[in-house]
C-alpha cells in the first residue's frame, strides 16, 4: 500500500473518495490508492458473497457488502473490506458508510496480507460490534477465522482442504471447497 504523502482530515477524504472513480482507504490522515485484484480474488469473494445471499434469504434482518462499501472507525479509519455483514439497523442511515459490522472478511494477496493480517486487524478490534474477522488465503484452501470471545479476546481457528468452515458470527457452516470454486490455476 503506498499512501498520498500528507494528512487530510476525514471530511476531505470523504468529499474527494464520492468524486473518484478510483477507490481509496483512509488510516489517521493518510490516503491509500487500492491495488488491482486477480480474477481468483473476485470470484472468491464472489463465492462467499453467494453463500451467505443463499443464507440470509429474503427475511434475514442482516446485510452483507462487497468491497464497494466503506467501514468506519470513528475519524481513525476508513476500509473497504472485500466483504461484511452488518445486523445493526444504524448502519441502514448511510448508504456509503457502515460503523457496525459483526462479520469482515479480507480475501489475502501478497501485496496486503501482512497489512490485513496485522494493522487492519488492529483497527477493526476497535469496532465493538466486530465477533469475527476472516481471511481467505488465494494461493490455497485455508481459512483463517479470528473470534472474539465473551471475555473480549481473539481465538483463531483455521480450516483447510476438505474441512466446514463455521461462520459463528452469522450461523452459518459451509464447505470450504465452495469457496474456491471456480478458480483458474
Amino acid at each position: 500500500m503506498i499512501a498520498v504523502p500528507h494528512y487530510i482530515s476525514p471530511q476531505e477524504y470523504l468529499a474527494i473518495e464520492r468524486q473518484n472513480p478510483i477507490r481509496h482507504e483512509y488510516r489517521q490522515g493518510l490516503v491509500y490508492a487500492m491495488t488491482g485484484g486477480t480474477d481468483n480474488r473476485d470470484r472468491i469473494a464472489f463465492n462467499l458473497l453467494k453463500i451467505i445471499d443463499n443464507h440470509f434469504g429474503d427475511t434475514s434482518e442482516c446485510r452483507f457488502y462487497s468491497g464497494g462499501v466503506k467501514v468506519n472507525y470513528e475519524e481513525q479509519f476508513y476500509y473497504y473490506p472485500d466483504a461484511f455483514v452488518t445486523c445493526d439497523p444504524r448502519d441502514r442511515c448511510d448508504r456509503y458508510v457502515k460503523r457496525y459490522p459483526k462479520l469482515i472478511v479480507e480475501v489475502l494477496s501478497a501485496s496486503t496480507q501482512a497489512f490485513d493480517r496485522g494493522e487492519k486487524f488492529n483497527d477493526y478490534q476497535k469496532l465493538a460490534s466486530l465477533e469475527e474477522y476472516v481471511l481467505i488465503s488465494q494461493d490455497s484452501q485455508r481459512i483463517e477465522c479470528r473470534r472474539r470471545t465473551p471475555n473480549q479476546t481473539w481465538e483463531t481457528v483455521i480450516y483447510e482442504v476438505r474441512d466446514r468452515v463455521f461462520l459463528n458470527s452469522i450461523n452459518l457452516m459451509f464447505d470450504i471447497a465452495q469457496i474456491y470454486r471456480g478458480l483458474d490455476d
